[in-house]
This record gives structure tokens, C-alpha cells and sequence, in this order.
């Protein structure tokens, strides 16, 4: 079982969560990033292959975030979205693999043609 954060700090200013785990682990996740990776089935879809692409996220922000037990938290964005539970696996998994699913996302909005930028 992974085991609590140890600190969860929200930076408005850089718009980034930040992370640390007893074992000295520590990441800087962006709101944007969260949000385009949220676990909820709005996002991930129903089943692999039927993930919903967010676009247009580049400047959402946190609203709060609040614990889910003593194995998750919620997470609460300006744009509406607080459906996805980030348990603190899935939390490590994003900041291991940060670079990697950031890529993959840049890359898979580019092939959309969509845009990080809202539509005002």
C-alpha cells in the first residue's frame, strides 16, 4: 500500500501542486497537467481507447482539494471538474512519469489539431 503524503502544498501563483512522500520523494505537478489527466470516467473514458482528450486547460486553476479517506484527495477546479479521486499511487505514477505522459499528451493534441488554450 503506498503510504500518505507527508506535505501537499497548493502554489497559486505557479499554478502547481506539490507533492512529498516519507521516502523523500517529492513533485511539482501542474493544475494543468492534474486536470488533463484526471482519473474520472468524464476523462478516461469507459474503457482503454475511449479517454476524452482535454483541451483548452492551460489556465484552470484550484479551487481546493480535499482528503478522500486516508488513500486519496479531490480535487477541485475552476472550470467544474471534481469528479476524479487522485489516490496517492496514482499521484506517484504522474510524478514519475510526468515528462513522459506530458509528451504523450502535447503530442495527442497536436494530432487533433486542438489547442492547451481556452476559447474565450
Amino acid at each position: 500500500m503506498i503510504e500518505q503524503p507527508t506535505e501537499i502544498t497548493l502554489h497559486q501563483q505557479s499554478r502547481a501542486i506539490e507533492i512529498a512522500f516519507a521516502d523523500g520523494a517529492r513533485y511539482h505537478l501542474p493544475y494543468e497537467f492534474l486536470r488533463v489527466h484526471s482519473p474520472s470516467a468524464e476523462v478516461r473514458g469507459h474503457g482503454p481507447g475511449l479517454e476524452v482528450l482535454q483541451v483548452g486547460k492551460q489556465d484552470v486553476n484550484v479551487l481546493g482539494v480535499e482528503p478522500v479517506g486516508s488513500y486519496a484527495m479531490k480535487i477541485e477546479f475552476d472550470d467544474g471538474h471534481d469528479s476524479g479521486l487522485y489516490t496517492w499511487e496514482y499521484l506517484r505514477h504522474l510524478g514519475k512519469n510526468q515528462n513522459e505522459l506530458w509528451q504523450e499528451y502535447l503530442h495527442r493534441m497536436q494530432e487533433s489539431g486542438a489547442s492547451r488554450q481556452p476559447h474565450h
